[in-house]
């Protein structure tokens, strides 16, 4: 078993990718009413700092716009409406909400570019389960980036090269840290494979519950995954994980934030059969994930060959 821990800065910088940020922001700014985009456009090009950090843009009704970045928040003093949100809503819809159903219910809708818009208001509940949510209130803008190479400086820890394998890997961090940014690179990593150290790409599978992976949209990945990935989106981890094992025969699988008994059940038979996989999930050290003893179990029967600590 092995341990690493890894500090890195995930945000590209500015002078690399600013020019690409701002047309993503741009078109992110095209499902605001024309008022509420110029605002948060101008409050943006005041200061490049902003562009190159922002991270959130959150609407709450009758609320100030707040900008969340890197390390602190701007506050727009502009109180949105109950109709600028419902405007807002239906062009992230395509004027057809109802459409969108099931994304509203699990309370996020993905749009092109693969960011993420959060959704909360009165959620209405039939046999235990949400079908639909109404008077919606709150509207979390979360801007995806891809930080291409990010993962190169932990890549020799997770692969074999000499037997051109793939350690079974949990990464683990707090929330926000950037463990999703990390799995995805090292995905595509592993499925174009690296010619500089003779490692051959190999046939992934992700499980992308929630969409922020490989961010799909109308069935194509807005992020790079690389050319021998296979995705499926909106399913749990766990009947993820067993469809991808039964329909794409890959080599290597990959999850986010796992933890769930289902989930390590899945992993434990993942493994069984010879499937690589490539984990993440929250916390802070070793004896903090310990406390789950489903991944413990597997820490301690070795189908988690490292652990890595962002």
């Amino acid at each position: 078993m092995s341990f690493f821990n890894e500090t890195k800065k995930v945000s590209p910088s500015l002078s690399l990718f600013g020019g690409r940020i701002m047309k993503e922001i741009s078109e992110l700014l095209s499902y605001f009413p024309n008022n509420v985009g110029n605002l948060i456009r101008n409050t943006i090009n005041k200061n490049e700092r902003i562009l190159d950090e922002l991270q959130e843009i959150r609407i709450r009704c009758d609320r100030p716009i707040i900008l969340k970045l890197r390390n602190f928040e701007i506050v727009i003093e502009y109180k949105v409406n109950e109709s600028e949100i419902l405007s807002i809503l239906e062009r992230l819809c395509n004027n057809s909400i109802y459409a969108y159903k099931n994304q509203i219910c699990e309370g996020f809708i993905t749009v092109k570019g693969g960011h993420r818009v959060g959704i909360t208001g009165t959620a209405v509940i039939d046999n235990g389960k949400i079908i639909n949510i109404k008077y919606i209130t709150s509207l979390n803008f979360r801007i995806a980036r891809e930080v291409l190479g990010c993962s190169l400086k932990i890549l020799d820890k997770i692969l074999d090269v000499k037997n051109n394998e793939v350690n079974n890997t949990l990464i683990v961090s707090p929330p926000g840290k950037g463990k999703t940014t990390m799995l995805r690179d090292i995905i595509r990593n592993i499925s174009n494979g690296i010619p500089n150290i003779n490692f051959r790409g190999k046939t992934c599978g992700v499980v992308d519950e929630r969409g922020e992976i490989a961010a799909m949209y109308h069935g194509v990945p807005q992020n790079d995954i690389g050319i021998r990935t296979d995705v499926i989106e909106n399913v749990s981890k766990a009947k993820g994980m067993k469809m991808l094992i039964r329909s794409m025969a890959p080599e290597v699988i990959a999850c986010d934030e796992v933890g769930s008994k289902e989930d390590i059940e899945a992993i434990k038979e993942a493994t069984i059969s010879g499937v690589k996989g490539i984990f993440t999930m929250h916390g802070k050290n070793l004896e903090e994930i310990k406390l789950n003893k489903d991944i413990n179990e597997l820490i301690e029967n070795k189908q988690i060959e490292r652990i890595i600590f962002i």
